[in-house]
């Protein structure tokens, strides 16, 4: 049982479903889990029978029922059983949608034995998607490598951090789920105005000053970030984390990770140790000094890497366990990365767009910085009349990722 002061001061509106006609939700859970249930059957070299389990998966889907898990040997098996007891006998597009889109991706594991007794090492079923992004995403690291390590060269120089890479890495961080070097037009000095004044137009809410303060005044400490996807995204989350320590503003990070593959692109553990490999591999020495770089920070303990089944469970963020609670209070701030966290913040519930975000997330025992571009049908802190202008210019813009927040709660 949560305790009521750990909880929204706001009432609680309903959760997301997967019933409601028409809604992004609906076509999830109905169309994008199959096809992802499909690719993972093609990406990957497993048994018939395994096959025919995701396939049926794929297939129940938009009209079946919650199947029971099996007991796989997972850590995290016991804890499902609870999760699910409220829901038995419950269609797919009935339950809360962040459940059904967490337990989707555990059931893939639980089918592909991901967790299987004595097994060297499991298979990620999404490796191969991981691996592409990573390499698709080579030319855009490169250039940011190179003006990384500029800034930190700059910051030799000057012995003050700038806060005009500060800013630029907060931003890259917002966007980094975009490859296609769109988001360059915001930070270099020699493009238009017109393309920065685009770029961060499309940023709703925009509390990077009050970080960048919040930085740069008090150095020092610890700050904690709940990491999203890997790829171009998590690299972008490396070149932040490394000019905070390279910088000396921070003398500690840690990286909230997942435990176990989930929504395909999540980061684990392991794809940070991926990453750094992969960075040091590139042949640019640009690249190979920051991924080298980032292993002695992991081995020095100034970069550390966690993970816990509280990242992939249905919960929301306020039902965090009090373990957990109190590691993140040791952080000075809290950086909350990408969509789905910022779901787990609200509890993936249909808030009022308008609604003070400080309200909700009250429960959390540090400052916070949610960087999240909009990729579901939920949203708060947002201003009426901003809104109706966008919707008239971007009737998707609560789910196609061409929108941002960047919200600071004290």
């Amino acid at each position: 049982m949560v305790n009521s002061s750990q909880i929204p001061k706001l009432p609680l509106p309903p959760s997301l479903i997967g019933s409601e006609v028409g809604s992004f939700t609906e076509f999830t859970v109905t169309q994008r889990m199959p096809a992802i249930a499909r690719r993972v059957i093609v990406e990957n070299d497993f048994s018939s029978e395994i096959n025919a389990r995701l396939e049926s998966l794929a297939t129940e889907l938009p009209t079946g029922y919650l199947p029971p898990l099996r007991n796989d040997t997972g850590t995290d098996f016991s804890a499902w059983n609870i999760y699910l007891q409220f829901y038995k006998d419950q269609r797919w597009v009935d339950v809360p949608w962040f459940l059904a889109e967490t337990y989707f991706y555990r059931l893939i594991l639980e089918i592909t034995h991901y967790f299987r007794p004595g097994r060297w090492q499991a298979v990620d079923p999404f490796q191969l998607q991981k691996s592409q992004g990573l390499e698709a995403s080579l030319d855009s690291t490169i250039l940011l490598c190179h003006q990384l390590n500029k800034w930190l060269d700059d910051d030799q120089i000057d012995s003050k951090p700038n806060q005009t890479a500060l800013l630029s890495l907060l931003y890259f961080a917002l966007w980094g789920n975009r490859v296609d070097l769109s988001l360059w037009s915001a930070f270099e000095g020699d493009r238009s105005q017109f393309d920065i004044q685009s770029q961060l137009a499309q940023i709703l809410v925009n509390d990077t000053l009050q970080i960048c303060e919040l930085l740069t005044i008090s150095q020092g400490g610890r700050i904690d970030f709940v990491v999203d996807n890997v790829g171009f995204e998590l690299a972008c989350d490396l070149c932040l984390v490394d000019f905070l320590l390279s910088s000396n503003l921070v003398n500690q990070v840690y990286l909230h990770l997942k435990p176990h593959p989930t929504f395909v692109s999540d980061a684990m553990i392991k794809d940070v140790h991926d990453t750094t490999r992969f960075l040091v591999a590139t042949g640019d020495q640009q690249v190979t000094s920051l991924g080298q770089r980032l292993e002695n920070h992991i081995l020095s303990g100034r970069l550390v890497l966690s993970e816990d089944y509280f990242w992939t469970s249905p919960l929301a963020f306020w039902e965090i366990p009090n373990f957990l609670k109190n590691e993140l209070a040791n952080a000075r701030l809290l950086v909350v990365k990408g969509d789905a966290n910022y779901r787990r913040l609200l509890g993936d519930r249909y808030w009022n767009i308008t609604a003070n975000i400080a309200d909700i997330v009250c429960y959390l025992p540090t400052p916070m910085v949610a960087l999240r571009t909009l990729k579901s049908e939920v949203a708060v802190g947002l201003k009426s009349e901003v809104v109706e202008e966008i919707a008239k210019s971007d009737p998707a813009w609560l789910t196609n990722g061409q929108w941002g927040v960047i919200q600071f709660v004290a």
